[in-house]
């Protein structure tokens, strides 16, 4: 695993977010932080997990994501969220966390 990024929920939408749609939710551009922060504001009707929504998660890149996420407590299933981009959401330890499959 590689450290991707940090997610943190905000309450207003901030400028530049960018939306995905099936998720309903806005979100920063990760690249545009010195400190691989996200930054993402739920709309009120987000099927997400309520772990992802009211708290900070933490986001890593994994070579097999399927593999990741066998055996862990599943918050969002495996989404191709973009090109080349696969993620899940697990909690474990007590924290959100995103897993990322790029390629």
């Amino acid at each position: 695993m590689k450290f991707h990024h940090v997610g943190i929920p905000v309450f207003e939408k901030l400028d530049g977010m960018q939306y995905a749609d099936g998720m309903k939710v806005w979100y920063s551009d990760i690249a545009a932080s010195p400190y691989n922060i996200e930054f993402i504001c739920f709309d009120p009707d987000s099927p997400m997990a309520a772990a992802v929504q009211d708290g900070t998660h933490v986001a890593y890149i994994v070579d097999d994501l399927e593999a990741a996420i066998k055996d862990k407590s599943v918050l969002w299933p495996v989404t191709q969220v973009a090109p080349g981009l696969k993620i899940a959401f697990i909690y474990d330890g007590g924290l959100a966390v995103e897993l990322m499959q790029m390629g």
